[in-house]
């Protein structure tokens, strides 16, 4: 029996992962592609297989055959389609963040559990081969006590689309935080098996494209630049967090006056072995007694894994790691993150 998706939204992460994963699958079905953009729909129409080209995601929502729906639009909208979709009798995929904000967050997973229906999150790093690894490492007691956690997300030049959706906080919510942070933060909680915030200090900028036009980029992805637009998120975030497993420091950046095209790592620091992982690679571990440990082989595609988990649940039931109800946690830290930047002090949570 074949699974009937529409995917609504067709730009970047739509083209680069979703799209790809889900023609892939022999037992799925693409009926829509929408987007408000008619020539974006019908181009992902003729590249990928699907059935119709359409802009209102209504109609797919309207559409009896259609068992779920992927909202890969820009994070202001998911909180609006997914409820839409969750009310159609829809099971969801949602791209992360899950919404803008915590309490909206919550609305979606009370909706989605009354309805007995599906909604993952686009959390793909929990279908990393490495961080499926690390999290065992972890749960074995391979690594101690991990008693604390260091995050770097940082890279030069690389604010997305400078003057649109991305630093367009009515659109997006928020800048390198919510766009980069999340996948990092989920990931780290995630290891953590569970850990719960308790407090949160935290800083942010809004330093590198105070004007638009002198801003200087070796390349932009989701650009070009408008030139004309808006930049009224943050660019850079720093900060430290209380868990009730082990603190969090961090450093993120979109965009930074060092020489250096990425720092994109994790440190796990345990009192029998520490882990470094390399964001969306491979990790080396150090023992107590000076062994180091090399992950190696291939890490299959993200993307394709949290999909295909995906059908598979709605299917038989379930729930997947990337459930909502596993992510509110991130949400709120994101939330805790913002709040405590803006009134300049620790919140507690």
């Amino acid at each position: 029996m074949k699974t009937t998706v529409a995917v609504i939204g067709c730009g970047r992460i739509a083209d680069s992962a979703h799209f790809p994963a889900l023609s892939g699958m022999e037992d799925v079905t693409i009926k829509y592609a929408c987007d408000i953009i008619e020539q974006k729909a019908q181009q992902a129409k003729e590249k990928y297989g699907a059935q119709y080209a359409i802009t209102d995601y209504k109609e797919a929502l309207s559409d009896s055959e259609v068992d779920a729906v992927f909202v890969l639009t820009p994070n202001f909208s998911h909180y609006g389609i997914t409820m839409d979709a969750l009310n159609a009798g829809k099971h969801v995929f949602c791209e992360k963040p899950i919404t803008v904000n915590y309490p909206l967050a919550v609305e979606m997973a009370d909706l989605a559990n009354s309805k007995g229906l599906t909604l993952n999150i686009g959390v793909c790093n929990r279908f990393n081969k490495s961080v499926k690894e690390i999290r065992e490492l972890a749960l074995s007691g391979r690594l101690g006590n991990i008693y604390h956690v260091y995050c770097s997300f940082r890279a030069k030049r690389s604010i997305p689309g400078l003057g649109g959706a991305f630093t367009t906080k009515s659109e997006s919510g928020g800048g390198v935080l919510i766009d980069w942070g999340i996948h990092f933060f989920d990931l780290i909680l995630f290891i953590l098996d569970g850990a719960r915030i308790k407090s949160v200090s935290a800083n942010t900028y809004s330093e590198m494209a105070k004007s638009i036009p002198d801003y200087k980029y070796e390349t932009m992805w989701a650009g070009p630049p408008v030139s004309d637009g808006i930049n009224d998120v943050e660019d850079f975030v720093t900060g430290y967090i209380r868990t009730d497993r082990a603190t969090i420091s961090f450093n993120g950046a979109w965009a930074e006056n060092i020489d250096d095209s990425s720092q994109m790592y994790v440190d796990f620091l345990g009192d029998k072995a520490g882990v470094r992982l390399t964001y969306g690679g491979h990790y080396r571990m150090l023992d107590s007694e000076l062994n180091v440990f090399q992950s190696e082989g291939d890490i299959p595609g993200q993307h394709k894994c949290e999909d295909e988990e995906f059908i598979k649940i709605i299917r038989e039931g379930g729930k997947a790691v990337s459930h909502i109800d596993y992510i509110l946690e991130s949400q709120k830290l994101l939330d805790a993150i913002y709040e405590s930047a803006e009134k300049n002090r620790e919140v507690y949570l």
